[in-house]
């Protein structure tokens, strides 16, 4: 994602809530790729901790995601989001629900 001036919030800053939106699509397509045919999923929950401010400086928001779990009805996964100087801008954990 990269960071535009419409993306602020009111003092200055990349609203958290794109960043987490950012995290909750790479979350949600980590525990996509585990998933077989016909089995889809939807999250049950997301947490996110913001590290640091991202604005037009910070280039580039990068976002990795992994799967932690994945058993017959729920799947977690975790991610990081860095910003073009590879630094930490947030960290978020999801729950997905499997369901066919």
């Amino acid at each position: 994602m990269q960071p535009e001036e419409w993306h602020y919030n009111p003092i200055g800053s990349v609203h958290g809530g794109m960043i987490a939106g950012l995290a909750d699509s790479a979350l949600g397509c980590a525990v996509h790729t585990k998933l077989p045919a016909g089995v889809g999923y939807t999250s049950l929950d997301l947490h996110i901790k913001f590290t640091r401010a991202a604005n037009l400086d910070s280039g580039l928001l990068r976002c990795r995601a992994d799967v932690v779990t994945i058993g017959r009805r729920t799947a977690t996964a975790e991610a990081t989001v860095h910003d073009d100087h590879g630094r930490v801008v947030a960290h978020a954990i999801a729950t997905c629900l499997l369901f066919t």
